[in-house]
């Protein structure tokens, strides 16, 4: 049994009494075929992306069901040849929920690997240490001569 999402696009002008009927009609296939529908929406009349059967308009309904592959061919022969079907995508939603399962476990593992982060971040320098200079900063000047480093006059 594998997980599947079934969106298809009705005609916009179909009444609800059709729409319903074709729900059911493939929920009862569904359930033919060993399988079970876990979530029925009706997202309702939407735009389209392009014209479709010379229609700009169509009604969106998601079926999210488990069921066998064979169900699902069934399934869209179905959506294939009714008339009141514009457009349908079936999407096997198993695959996508084992690969997110597996980055997740990936990821908890590199964070179980890295180190804690510190617990105390470094104090700032109080006023008084920048009133005194002491927030000098640490090295050498730029064009100052660096010790240890003959310079070029003492080269030659």
């Amino acid at each position: 049994m594998r997980i599947y999402e079934e969106l298809f696009i009705v005609r916009p002008d179909a009444p609800e009494e059709e729409i319903d009927q074709l729900i059911e009609q493939l929920t009862a296939q569904i359930a033919s075929g060993g399988g079970n529908v876990d979530k029925s929406e009706k997202w309702g009349v939407r735009k389209l992306a392009y014209r479709v059967q010379k229609r700009n308009e169509g009604f969106y309904v998601l079926l999210q069901f488990t069921a066998q592959p064979e169900t699902v061919r069934e399934l869209e022969r179905r959506l294939r040849v009714t008339d009141l079907v514009l457009k349908f995508l079936t999407v096997r939603v198993d695959e996508k929920m084992k690969k997110v399962e597996k980055r997740k476990k990936a990821r908890e593992k590199r964070a179980a690997r890295k180190p804690a982060p510190p617990l105390a971040a470094p104090s700032l320098p109080s006023a008084e240490h920048v009133m005194a200079g002491a927030a000098e900063p640490a090295g050498p000047r730029p064009g100052a001569p660096m010790p240890g480093v003959p310079s070029d006059k003492e080269k030659v």
